[in-house]
């Protein structure tokens, strides 16, 4: 398998799926699109992964490639070619499909539950979790409204659509599954991020944060391994 990898920041890679993939023998290309990586001809790729970002899915006024990005989301998803989005690549999955996506009151940081939905029960994407568990997040925006025919598989209390199912092969989350043991301290270094941060937890967030992620990292990378497995047999 061949996949296709848009970045958004050099911080946020596919984190721990990199060595999943290359136990599979999968071969990747990384778009960093935040520095200017054109986009390449899908031909060749078996699936898409889009990745979290600093940005916001309506910032493609002043980030034009942005709208290239949804284009090519939206082409790819229409033709039910596999698709996995991880935060961002949530947002913008919603967004270029038709859905609403919005700046939160108070954005969402930490080890936060979420449960599954009906739906998401009988998802395979989702098989072996179960119906509550937890999960990282550092997102300010959120999707409040899915494009038409989309399955909401997962929420919480405060975000509704915590993970999607666009017809049969696209898949996503708002939360991040990915984390390696250096995730938090180097999203802690992106201003908007800390920001995010410390408006909630105040100074000291960022230690705060780094601890009660390695305190679940085990739990979280073994979520991780099972989503990734998901995805795979989601798409055979």
């Amino acid at each position: 398998m061949r996949l296709l990898v848009f970045q958004h920041a050099a911080s946020e890679h596919p984190g721990s799926f990199r060595d999943m993939m290359r136990a599979d023998g999968f071969q990747w290309d990384t778009v960093a699109l935040d520095m200017g990586d054109p986009i390449p001809s899908p031909d060749g790729y078996d699936a898409l992964m889009v990745l979290g970002g600093p940005m916001d899915v309506w910032d493609d006024d002043i980030l034009p490639w942005m709208r290239a990005e949804k284009t090519f989301i939206r082409n790819w998803v229409t033709k039910e070619r596999p698709y996995l989005g991880i935060c961002l690549g949530h947002q913008l999955l919603a967004d270029a499909l038709g859905g609403k996506v919005e700046k939160m009151a108070r954005p969402e940081v930490g080890i936060c539950d979420v449960h599954l939905t009906v739906e998401g029960r009988e998802a395979p994407f989702l098989a072996g979790f179960d119906s509550r568990f937890p999960t990282l997040q550092w997102h300010g925006a959120a999707v409040t409204t899915a494009p038409s025919g989309a399955r909401i598989l997962a929420a919480n209390d405060h975000c509704a659509i915590q993970a999607l199912q666009v017809g049969p092969r696209a898949f996503s989350t708002q939360y991040h599954v990915e984390i390696i043991d250096s995730t938090v301290s180097d999203w802690g270094a992106i201003p908007e991020y800390k920001a995010a941060l410390e408006s909630i937890t105040g100074p000291g967030g960022q230690e705060w944060f780094e601890r009660a992620a390695a305190e679940r990292l085990a739990e979280l990378q073994a979520a991780a391994a099972l989503l990734y497995g998901n995805f795979k047999t989601a798409i055979s």
